[in-house]
């Protein structure tokens, strides 16, 4: 009589249930994937000055200065405010993700 292992620390699953739950935690994943990427995400920089609004898949989607931030004898001031609105953005998404997805990495890395 042929009769399968038992995968020690699987709580006795057999491979057959371990694949459904696979497959049900990675639909769950993709899901909530695209709830991120159909959500918009805002960077600012100080006072507001320049705004980078992002899309969940970390596509710039739009960018605003305002007039008073625009400083011809001070360049790197407005690339400064330019860098801090996008990377505040990029650290929404990066958060949003962990904690909607990191729930289903714990403990792997």
């Amino acid at each position: 009589m042929s009769r399968r292992p038992a995968f020690p620390g699987m709580g006795g699953m057999n491979m057959q249930q371990m694949m459904k739950q696979a497959k049900k935690l990675q639909e769950q994943m993709a899901q909530e994937q695209e709830q991120i990427t159909a959500q918009e995400f805002t960077g600012k920089s100080a006072d507001d000055m320049v705004v980078a609004t992002f899309t969940g898949d970390r596509k710039l989607k739009a960018i605003s200065i305002k007039e008073d931030a625009i400083d011809p004898d001070d360049p790197d001031m407005l690339e400064d405010l330019i860098i801090d609105a996008v990377n505040k953005g990029l650290t929404q998404i990066d958060q949003a993700t962990q904690s909607s997805l990191g729930k289903y990495t714990k403990g792997l890395m």
